[in-house]
């Protein structure tokens, strides 16, 4: 992959990545409302643990037993109840949040508003800047196409990061080919520590060896599954004549009676009708959406395990 391109040379937001778009979604989701955090759940942000002691998160108070720290004494219910008791707390880890982003040809397409890849990027920003704002690390992993790697960061570095790599990445495409399962097995090689993994795709890189791969992660990391999809690719299309263009040429489609529409439905939505399915039979989050619209609903109900499906 080269790194020489200038990030000076923003993108249009509609076929490339602008990056200064990318960053100014930080303005989004620091006007989304958290939901209020359970001290005993598994969190977004941090991943607690059974484990009590000098963590941040006040678990429960139990009566004083010798050899216990006196400077955890609840003095509170110890003058209610006159005697000792001891603050409990729940101990805390960082959690650290992996957004794995599809970069395959089929990505840079789009017949409503923008190219299924800006969209893809769009997402990708807000998980970052709704990772950092929860607390956790965030770091991306491209595939197909251009291939990076952006180890977890924390804070608002991190996501300066993704924004980066991402725009980088959009600048400088690849025709690179790389199946979804390949990916996945990546990801568990590498052994990233990430709790949370976010794939983005259209699903047309998923392979019927996928499946067992996301068995394989998700016995020990959070798997969730956003799919951008094309307008075409979810209803059919009008009837009409469609200009198309396709490794670099050129042809008019014609889509008249019904049975053409839908069979150009069904064989340009194969990909993510494919990746759903595959979501839906293994009980993983998944949400789908169009080009159209704006992704922060469906990426951050995704982020907050939500578990919405399409």
């Amino acid at each position: 992959m080269k790194t020489d391109v200038s990030l000076h040379a923003d993108g249009d937001g509609r076929v490339r990545v602008s990056l200064a778009e990318l960053i100014a979604l930080r303005n989004r989701v620091a006007r989304l409302r958290l939901l209020p955090q359970d001290s005993r759940a598994t969190r977004v942000g941090t991943q607690t643990s059974r484990l009590y002691g000098r963590g941040m998160d006040y678990a429960e108070s139990r009566a004083y037993q010798p050899g216990d720290d006196v400077r955890r004494l609840d003095w509170r219910l110890t003058a209610r109840s006159g005697r000792l008791h001891t603050k409990l707390f729940q101990e805390e880890r960082e959690g650290q949040l992996l957004i794995l982003l599809d970069q395959h040809a089929s990505m840079r397409f789009g017949t409503r508003a923008r190219f299924k890849s800006v969209q893809a990027a769009r997402a990708a920003s807000l998980a970052a800047w709704y990772a950092v704002r929860a607390g956790e690390r965030v770091g991306l992993m491209l595939f197909g196409g251009n291939t990076h790697l952006q180890r977890p960061r924390a804070g608002v570095c991190g996501a300066l990061d993704v924004c980066g790599a991402l725009a980088r990445c959009d600048a400088d495409p690849s025709d690179r080919q790389e199946s979804l399962s390949q990916a996945l097995q990546h990801v568990m090689r590498l052994q990233q520590s990430a709790n949370r993994v976010l794939l983005i795709s259209d699903g047309h890189s998923t392979d019927d060896a996928a499946r067992k791969r996301m068995l394989e992660m998700m016995r020990h990391t959070a798997l969730r599954v956003l799919v951008v999809a094309d307008a075409l690719e979810l209803q059919l299309a009008p009837p009409g004549h469609y200009p198309m263009e396709q490794a670099g040429q050129r042809r008019r489609l014609t889509l008249q009676s019904t049975h053409q529409r839908e069979m150009f439905q069904q064989q340009l939505g194969s990909g993510q009708t494919r990746l759903v399915a595959m979501t839906q039979s293994l009980g993983i989050p998944c949400r789908v959406i169009d080009t159209t619209v704006e992704p922060i609903e469906a990426t951050s109900a995704l982020l907050r395990d939500a578990g919405v499906r399409r």
